[in-house]
Parts: structure tokens; C-alpha cells; sequence
């Protein structure tokens, strides 16, 4: 009879599973569906968050954090008539202390649109729009070549003109097999205005799927940005609202210019599959008082009956024997010395 048994290294498996959610995220939602009650914006100005339902309510989800931010070689850095300059600069070397890093020489970097740090290499992005998804949607990651976000690309009389002529579609076009890695945050993939314009290189952002970070580039956005709506008293241009506008009107900007969005999120599952093999020996006794009747075994008719017993938990127990973790059978499986069982069980985590 065997109490307990030890696992060989060939009885124990690891595996790692990618779940997959689609994530949804429409413009009425984003340009503020509830009077803009789910709309929230802090006193120190640096950020706005986007929630589901108004952010007061008890069931409202945050989405994402929206702001904007430009290096310090951007046109607006040394503009001291720029609004909260030194705010947008910090916000800009935050987010890419965060998300590029340092070269050798401990100089921040600045976003690029083809991922190439090398001297001289690649296009730099110099006034940003970002978008923080928060992890509730996230997960673990978005999922590479799943990113598409649509905005309105043109105003008429100072608003946002949602016609299919006007809208913009960006996404992580090829991302799914041509993406890149050398980011402390991990892997990363360069937003197209279209398959075609990822042919030529023209990316006009960067998203970092494991950070749930999307980096847009003000450049996409041409003539009149504002919109007639309470928050933004004129209708600059994308220039004139980076140096001349609160980080919140700049968000409002974008807002009401978002169409639609949607991505796939990851969940990654990890699991460690233990095969826990019954030989024909083992385990033929029960621990359960009633498997005894007068000091004999009920299960046997006469003395020279093979001993039997039936299988209902399994437990898994550290090598100090303290128990760790409990799986039950779906039905009690019979074990006796006429017959093996191998139960699988897995653990997830």
C-alpha cells in the first residue's frame, strides 16, 4: 500500500496557453456619452482618464489615460510663450525613459518611428498623443497585429467630419511577424496609415504591446483641430493647440476626433500538467473509516479477495508532505491489482 508517491521529472509538464478577447472601444464612448461624466481630469493637468460609465458611479471601469507630451528638440521646447511647457516636456521624457531608454551614454531617446536608434537612423517622433490602456483591458498584452484605431482626419466648421472620406484608419499593420524588441518594455510594433504605407516605412506611431502604450504622432493631423464642443474655445491648428493649450484641450482634441477602436488583448495562461500514474500496487487501501466493517475490509467478500478501493481526490504535496494543491475526479475510479490508472491533472496559474 503507498501513502504517498514521488514524481519523476518525465510525470510533469509545463505549457503556456495565449488567450484572446476582442476589445471594443467606440467613439461615442470616448467623445463623452455621458455629458462627459466619464471624462475625468486632475487638478495637476498632466493626463485625463476616459472611464466606461460616469467615473463617479461605483460600476465605472477606467479605459485608458490620455495626454500629450514633446522632446525638448521639438519646435514648442524653447517657446516661452508655450501653455504648461515644462509639463509636456516631462510628460515626453517620462514616457520615453519608460518605453525606449538611454543610449550608452545615458542621453534620453527619443521615439522613432522605425524603431532605429542609430545614429542619424530613422525619423524621430517629436510631439506625441498618448494613450495609456489601462490593464483591466489589456490583460497581459494586446495582441500583435490586432491594433486598429479610426479618427476623423478633417473638420468642417470647426468639428470633427466622421464621413468615410474623412476618417483615418491607423493600425499594426505586418506587426504579427515584423515587430520590434529593443525596448526595456519589450516587444513593440510600428503603426501604418495603411499595408501599404507599412511597405514604405511610413509609420506614423509606435505601440507597446506588453505596456498597453500607443505613441501617435500630431504630424497625421492636418487644418483645424478644435471643435466647437465646451472645452475648446477656438479651432487651432494641431501646432498651434501643442504650444498654445492646456494638455486637457489637446486631449479633448483627440477625443472627439476618435472614431473607433479595437484590439485583441492576451491572457497568458501558464500550466503544469502532473501525470499521476496508479500502478496495479498502489493505493488499494482507503483511508475512510467505512472501508472497515469489524476490523474487515468491505469491499472483500472472503479472505482471498484482491483488496480495492476507489479513487475520488488526488493530492499534490511538497517535499516536507504538506499539502499544496487538491483535484477531484469527476466519478470514483476503481483501483485494484487487476487494473493501472494514469490521472492527468493540471494546474494553472
Amino acid at each position: 500500500m503507498s501513502i504517498y508517491k514521488n514524481l519523476r521529472p518525465e510525470d510533469k509538464r509545463r505549457t503556456k496557453t495565449l488567450l484572446h478577447e476582442y476589445i471594443p472601444i467606440t467613439g461615442t464612448i470616448i467623445s463623452g456619452t455621458y455629458a462627459e461624466d466619464n471624462i475625468k481630469n486632475y487638478t495637476h493637468g498632466m493626463f485625463q482618464s476616459v472611464y466606461d460609465y460616469p467615473y463617479l458611479s461605483s460600476s465605472a471601469n477606467q479605459i485608458f489615460d490620455l495626454t500629450i507630451g514633446y522632446s525638448s528638440n521639438a519646435g514648442y521646447a524653447s517657446d516661452s510663450d508655450t501653455v504648461q511647457n515644462q509639463k509636456k516636456l516631462d510628460v515626453y521624457n517620462q514616457m520615453s525613459l519608460l518605453l525606449v531608454g538611454t543610449d550608452n551614454a545615458g542621453n534620453l531617446r527619443e521615439f522613432d518611428r522605425d524603431g532605429d536608434f542609430s545614429s542619424g537612423g530613422g525619423k524621430k517622433l517629436r510631439e506625441v498623443f498618448f494613450i495609456c490602456f489601462n490593464r483591466l483591458l489589456v490583460k497581459d498584452g494586446i495582441k500583435k497585429g490586432s491594433f486598429v484605431l479610426t479618427v476623423a482626419n478633417q473638420t468642417t466648421a470647426g468639428a470633427p467630419n466622421f464621413d468615410n472620406a474623412s476618417l483615418l484608419t491607423i493600425g499594426d499593420y505586418g506587426a504579427a511577424t515584423e515587430y520590434k524588441t529593443n525596448s526595456p518594455v519589450g516587444e513593440y510594433g510600428i503603426l501604418y496609415t495603411s499595408s501599404a504605407e507599412q511597405l514604405e516605412g511610413f509609420g506614423v506611431g509606435l505601440i507597446y504591446y506588453n505596456a498597453g502604450v500607443v505613441v501617435l504622432t500630431s504630424s497625421i493631423f492636418g487644418g483645424e483641430f478644435g471643435n466647437n464642443n465646451s472645452h475648446l474655445v477656438d479651432s487651432s491648428s494641431i501646432g498651434a493647440m501643442f504650444s498654445g493649450s492646456e494638455i486637457s484641450a489637446s486631449c479633448e482634441g483627440l477625443r472627439n476626433r476618435w472614431y473607433n477602436c479595437y484590439f485583441n488583448n492576451t491572457v497568458e495562461l501558464n500550466s503544469t500538467i502532473y501525470f499521476c500514474r496508479v500502478n496495479n500496487n498502489d493505493f488499494n487501501y482507503s483511508s475512510n473509516p467505512t472501508y472497515l466493517s469489524g476490523s474487515k475490509i468491505r469491499t472483500k467478500e472472503n479472505a482471498f479477495d484482491s483488496p480495492k478501493a476507489y479513487i475520488t481526490t488526488i493530492g499534490l504535496y511538497s517535499p516536507d508532505n504538506e499539502l499544496m494543491a487538491v483535484a477531484k475526479v469527476s466519478e470514483p475510479l476503481k483501483s485494484s491489482p487487476e487494473s493501472e490508472t494514469t490521472l492527468r491533472v493540471r494546474l494553472d496559474y
